[in-house]
């Protein structure tokens, strides 16, 4: 019975991204964008209740792994071919097609992550709903676009040029750390609090544009902290 409880909220999240995508289809990215955050928080929180719970099983890293690619692979294909279709009428009309690598990098991104031992307590290239919420927050951006950033946002070489920089991310030989506390003293979480404590202040002050910036943050943190601190992050 405890099995069945981290398995019911990954099915949340999958469901939550279906709801993405009928949205996307409909247009209506804002709201679409919303079903990610959904969908990532039911995402945290199901691995969140499998070391409450101590119980894991292969059918729960395998439908972990399927919700993500829906969640986390199509949706932001989905969401970068929206966009690019939005971004003039003078592109070739097989142009938005190129948001969907996203997907396919996304699903080797996974592949690899099930199969890679060194990736149990920390990950190795960025993770796929980190790269979604980048993805996701650009309609949000628009459609609060506080800082006057929308003819950036749909320039078509931005949205190629973040399709081909999160495609390499997601399968990049990069050490990056995880969000998973074992204990809550500060020698143990260093990287960790420093993330969470500027992560907060930039949303109060950035709102959904600090979202890029905050997965930028965790990047660079990973790559500037020494091996030892990064190690001991993870």
């Amino acid at each position: 019975m405890k099995k069945s409880i981290p398995n019911a909220v990954t099915c949340l999240n999958l469901f939550a991204g279906c709801l993405a995508l009928r949205f996307i289809f409909a247009d209506n990215l804002v709201l679409a964008a919303y079903f990610v955050a959904l969908a990532a928080l039911f995402d945290f929180f199901d691995g969140l209740l499998a070391r409450a719970l101590n119980v894991s099983s292969p059918i729960g890293k395998d439908l972990d792994s399927l919700a993500d690619m829906v969640s986390f692979g199509v949706v932001p294909g989905a969401f970068l071919f929206a966009l690019l279709s939005r971004a003039g009428a003078d592109l070739p009309d097989w142009l938005p097609y190129a948001g969907f690598i996203v997907t396919v990098f996304s699903a080797l991104r996974l592949a690899k992550f099930n199969n890679d031992t060194r990736q149990s307590d920390s990950f190795i290239g960025l993770p796929t709903p980190a790269c979604t919420l980048v993805v996701a927050s650009l309609p949000l951006i628009l459609a609060n676009d506080h800082f006057a950033l929308a003819p950036f946002i749909l320039s078509p070489r931005l949205l190629l040029g973040l399709t081909v920089l999160l495609s390499g991310l997601l399968v990049a030989e990069l050490p990056l750390f995880a969000l998973k506390f074992k204990t809550l003293r500060w020698q143990d979480n260093k990287l960790r609090f420093v993330f969470l404590v500027l992560g907060v202040a930039l949303l109060i002050g950035l709102r959904e544009v600090a979202v890029p910036l905050i997965v930028l943050l965790y990047v660079l943190l990973s790559v500037l902290s020494p091996a030892k601190e990064t190690a001991a992050a993870a």
